[in-house]
């Protein structure tokens, strides 16, 4: 059995603001470094893990998170490899664009679909579904032979990339999708087992 854990980046400056951010790269707030520490600390609390490797996009929320949870646990020398794959998905025209008056312009429904359905694109953007056909192919190339070859895996992403990630490993539909959130700097746990290629969610 191999451990897999995946966090969402702390808050960033548009996240504070209610903005769209998406491929913008933001920092981290105060706030989302207190988070990067704080999912660090409930790493380090139940079982130490030993990473072999860690993964983050290549947006520094993402990346100064990935340090804060490693200096936490005392890892700081964990090879971390960055990829575009694994960047938020891009909202296109909405970037930067205050969420309320989004919904003003285009209207609640929409709103809700574009960032929380599966299939519907942002003008000019890219949906779900577009962020789920880059992030998996990357995942099975790159990181499952980690775990297969038995390597505790740490990865530190963004809201979309890992909803879409999280569709893979707990079979989720694209209806179901739209009803899942996942919160900021909140580590999500997996075992994964190489026999059945079968990952199971732990409990918090």
């Amino acid at each position: 059995m191999s451990l897999f854990v995946i966090v969402r980046h702390g808050q960033s400056q548009w996240n504070a603001e209610n903005r769209f951010t998406g491929t913008t790269d933001t920092p981290l707030t105060d706030l989302g470094r207190h988070e990067a520490h704080e999912a660090g600390i409930l790493l380090d609390a139940h079982q130490p893990p030993n990473f072999g490797i860690g993964f983050t996009s290549e947006l520094q929320r993402a990346i100064e998170t990935m340090a804060i949870i490693l200096d936490e646990i005392d890892q700081t020398d964990l090879p971390v490899e960055r990829s575009a794959a694994l960047n938020e998905r891009m909202y296109g025209d909405l970037q930067g664009m205050n969420k309320d008056e989004a919904q003003e312009r285009f209207g609640e429904e929409q709103v809700f679909r574009w960032r929380r359905g599966y299939a519907d694109q942002p003008p000019n953007g890219e949906s779900l579904a577009d962020t789920h056909a880059r992030v998996i192919p990357y995942f099975k190339k790159t990181i499952l032979p980690h775990l297969q070859a038995g390597q505790p895996v740490l990865v530190v992403a963004h809201g979309n990339s890992l909803r879409a990630l999280m569709m893979e490993l707990e079979h989720i539909s694209p209806e179901d999708i739209e009803k899942v959130e996942l919160a900021t700097g909140i580590p999500r746990q997996y075992e994964y087992d190489p026999a059945s290629n079968t990952f199971k969610l732990l409990p918090k």
